[in-house]
């Protein structure tokens, strides 16, 4: 009977703790991060989208995107994520450690699917700046999953490079301003516990990125091109030193 008590009331937090969102720009605050539905390629589509702040803490985040979407197979339509508010503001040469964990998986998705689950870094010669911005000089992608097919800007550079424990295909190109550098996992990823301190490490080393970039923002989250899913995050963290 107290098992059965102790799991009642953890249901109870739980559902008076969660907050969802379903707005084309609505964000919410948690703890030092910021979750946002950001349906940026929405007019691309038809569908809908809501996420869900299941938990936070001084450092992780949990949350759930709920998602369904149709036409035009090749266009992203959204990009739900959390953006930390605290790792940012230094230059790649100045960074120590950037420690970073992320244990997600698709509670539910259909078949076929078009979407990927991955970081968006963003640097610039300027302290500050928002992601997608004028100020932006690289977008560094780090997809854990791609499915159906989909592939990232530009073309294929580097096949089979290691970094940070896992191997990767690097793909470059141009998106309106800034310069586009997708690392896509071989396999997918559903548990990443790494540095990410490896890949500044590396695309300053062998891909001409200056460490005197700042990093202007650190997002994870999930693009959906197509298809059905419901992709829940268990933790996530990350920082900067």
């Amino acid at each position: 009977m107290q098992l059965t008590v102790l799991s009642a009331i953890s249901l109870l937090v739980a559902s008076a703790f969660a907050q969802t969102i379903s707005g084309q720009f609505d964000c919410l605050p948690a703890g030092s991060y910021t979750l946002c539905q950001n349906l940026w390629g929405a007019t691309a589509g038809v569908g809908s989208q809501s996420s869900t702040l299941t938990s936070s803490s001084a450092n992780t985040v949990a949350w759930t995107t709920n998602w369904t979407w149709a036409n035009n197979q090749n266009s992203v339509k959204s990009y739900a994520n959390v953006e930390s508010t605290t790792a940012k503001g230094i230059q790649l040469a100045n960074i120590q450690t950037a420690p970073t964990t992320w244990t997600w998986n698709y509670a539910t998705q259909s078949n076929p699917i078009r979407a990927d689950v991955s970081y968006d870094i963003w640097t610039g010669v300027q302290q500050v700046g928002q992601p997608a911005s004028t100020n932006s000089s690289y977008e560094i992608m780090i997809w854990l999953s791609g499915l159906g097919g989909i592939q990232p800007v530009g073309s294929q550079i580097v096949t089979g490079v290691n970094v940070a424990g896992h191997t990767w295909n690097l793909w470059k190109g141009p998106n309106t301003n800034w310069q586009v550098l997708s690392f896509v996992s071989l396999t997918e990823i559903n548990d990443f516990n790494v540095d990410l301190k490896d890949f500044f490490t590396y695309i300053v080393a062998s891909q001409g990125v200056a460490s005197t970039q700042y990093v202007q923002s650190i997002q994870a989250g999930t693009e959906p091109f197509t298809g059905a899913a419901n992709l829940v995050t268990t933790a996530y963290s990350v920082s900067l030193s």
